[in-house]
């Protein structure tokens, strides 16, 4: 029997993203994972690269001109997810994260869902993502979602792009 609640998802007001319990230590734990997989890991957020380190500092700055998605679980912050606004017709997805403790409980499809509908409705005729190609379950989740691969639009290597209709 599953007893886990479902995950709200909610978009705070722009300007109080510092405020938002448990925001800053998801995004903190997103990219130290990140750079702990590309092989350079960090102990903590003083260690980030500066723009990594300025998001989890402050993410109302950082992304100003995005909306950030937050999952919960009862009061607690489980994940998260930034959708840019369009340019050219395009969204893009940033960011997508879920505390490991509440993975496998569809907290990465409702923000995905709740992005997508975001991005429809700021007028994107397409979303995009990139994310590394060694998380193949994220791959494996964008798929199912009808993301595609594309050609690149950015230069990193070991990147997987992605594109889809907003919903």
């Amino acid at each position: 029997m599953n007893d886990h609640r479902p995950v709200s998802v909610e978009c705070p007001p722009p300007g109080s993203l510092s405020a938002v319990p448990g925001l800053a230590a998801l995004l903190t734990d997103y990219h130290l994972c990140t750079e702990a997989e590309k092989g350079a890991p960090v102990p903590d957020a003083s260690g980030l690269p500066d723009r990594y380190r300025r998001e989890t500092e402050d993410p109302d700055r950082a992304f100003a001109d995005a909306t950030v998605l937050v999952a919960r679980d009862g009061g607690a912050a489980v994940g998260c997810v930034v959708v840019t606004g369009p340019v050219d017709g395009a969204a893009e997805i940033k960011r997508l994260w879920t505390a490991p403790a509440a993975r496998g409980r569809g907290v990465a499809s409702a923000l995905l869902g709740a992005a997508l509908e975001q991005a429809g409705h700021a007028g994107a005729r397409t979303v995009r993502l990139s994310v590394w190609h060694w998380r193949t379950g994220a791959v494996a989740l964008y798929e199912r979602l009808g993301f595609t691969v594309v050609p690149s639009w950015d230069e990193r290597a070991d990147l997987v792009r992605m594109e889809r209709p907003p919903a």
